[in-house]
């Protein structure tokens, strides 16, 4: 009997219409994202799937499918093509004959082998060929099959995405350098904030030096479950007292990184800010986030979502540049910059259009440096080519930005949560503008969050040693 598919419709053979011989088959060549999506579905990271590192080192010195992959196949051809809807699963037996590797492509078929017709049971055998022609899977499934003729247009199943943080994991490995940069932790009293210094120590990110009540710091390890043992721990004895000394440090030069730990970020920037802070430069201190967009093809970087409420255009050439060097510092030479605004052209009525056409102007002067400017840009014409060739827009930034330059604060704002919780999108952030990298760790952030922003504190602070003052 031949089998026909039609993408349109599912239809099932009933347990009359089946005769013993009668087969169907399916193909499928195995990516990386089926071996992922596999693993995510059924909990198996087995290394031997899911690390490559590892499985070169081991028996097959390949990424291998998940043996019950296969299995799922011939589930697939059993329920959608014979003997289709209605079919009842009973029984299955699989022997593994082979690996399956990447890039292999696998002939599943099913045949009848028996009937019952007193049970309207059927017994099929099963086999898996890769293109090589080698049976790779074997084995007999039992079914109750349909006595009911079914015909239903297909469910239309929705896209995958595999959002894996690949843009921070990137710029972790970017960090991967033999020196990790030495970061005072100002007052981590709770397990959250001394668990994110104590992951990108081991990390090799950082060498924290913990900074606070030494009785609070080792009940909070006590919690996280974690040792401390190797950490340089400074005695103070408040939250105050722990965002200056953790300032002194850096101004001293014993550390060239701070991290917020459990106080809140105005009281560690006062210090940093302070007038004879000593980490105070020619510039406005500014945030930076750094985001991973799963729908965007490269890192996102925007500004200023955590400090400057409703900058000026002189404060706006600061934020501008402090984005521009941390984006030098993890290695964009020449990066994009869209300023955005409501609309793509300049409009007296909307302050931040007039700012937008400015800013660009002082980039031709060099007023600002080492980047491309563009704007004013609304939102879908700064991240979207298509968008910005429906509006007749020319430009080398737009559709290609690099870095979002927000009005003010409270569009930032918006913008950085509604790519948190509407776009799966994952941010890493960083105060810069100071003499050293500042990491404003929140409760909220998962660790991948966490070391990325270590990690952006390491690149950072090692380019400005190299730049010099």
């Amino acid at each position: 009997m031949e089998i026909k598919n039609d993408k349109q419709f599912i239809e099932n053979l009933t347990f009359d219409e089946l005769q013993i011989g009668d087969s169907a088959s399916i193909e499928r060549r195995l990516t990386m994202d089926d071996i992922k999506l596999f693993a995510v579905m059924s909990g198996d990271v087995n290394p031997a799937h899911v690390d490559e590192d590892f499985a070169k080192s081991s028996r097959f010195q390949e990424v291998i499918a998940h043996g019950m992959w296969g299995g799922a196949l011939i589930s697939t051809v059993l329920g959608t093509e014979m003997p289709g809807p209605g079919t009842i699963y009973l029984g299955q037996t699989l022997r593994f004959r082979a690996t399956v590797g990447l890039g292999d492509i696998l002939k599943v078929t099913v045949t009848v082998r028996d009937k019952d017709p007193e049970k309207k049971r059927v017994t099929f055998d099963c086999t898996c060929t890769n293109q090589d022609g080698r049976n790779v899977i074997e084995g007999v499934a039992d079914v109750l099959a349909p006595t009911e003729k079914i015909r239903r247009a297909r469910t239309i199943m929705p896209r995958v995405r595999m959002a894996e943080r690949a843009k921070l994991h990137e710029l972790l490995d970017a960090a991967n350098q033999p020196e990790p940069v030495a970061m005072a932790v100002a007052h981590p009293v709770d397990a959250q904030s001394l668990l994110g210094a104590f992951e990108a120590a081991q990390a090799g990110l950082i060498v924290p030096v913990l900074v606070g009540p030494e009785d609070r710091i080792r009940h909070a390890a006590d919690e996280a479950e974690v040792d401390i043992s190797g950490f340089q721990i400074v005695n103070v004895p408040h939250s105050h007292a722990a965002a200056e000394q953790a300032v002194a440090l850096a101004r001293s030069g014993a550390v060239n990184a701070i991290m917020k730990g459990s106080l809140h970020s105005d009281e560690l920037l006062r210090e940093v800010v302070r007038r004879n802070s000593g980490l105070r430069t020619e510039r406005r201190i500014s945030h930076v986030s750094a985001f991973d967009v799963p729908t965007y093809p490269r890192p996102l970087f925007i500004t200023d979502a955590g400090i400057n409420i409703d900058p000026t255009l002189e404060e706006k050439i600061d934020i501008i540049q402090n984005a521009i060097e941390l984006a030098h510092a993890v290695g964009i030479a020449q990066p994009k910059v869209a300023i955005l605004s409501a609309v793509e052209t300049v409009n007296p009525k909307i302050r931040s259009t007039v700012e937008a056409a400015a800013l660009c102007k002082m980039a031709e002067r060099g007023q600002i440096s080492g980047a491309l400017l563009d704007g004013p840009l609304a939102f879908d014409n700064a991240v979207s080519e298509a968008a910005a060739a429906t509006k007749g827009i020319v430009s080398q930034v737009a559709g290609k930005a690099d870095i979002l330059v927000a009005p003010d604060l409270e569009a930032a704002n918006m913008l950085v949560k509604q790519l948190t919780y509407l776009a799966d999108a994952t941010g890493a952030g960083l105060v810069v503008g100071a003499r050293v990298p500042i990491v404003l760790t929140s409760r909220a952030d998962d660790a991948i969050t966490r070391m990325a922003s270590c990690a952006l504190a390491l690149l950072l602070a090692q380019y400005q040693l190299k730049k010099g003052p």
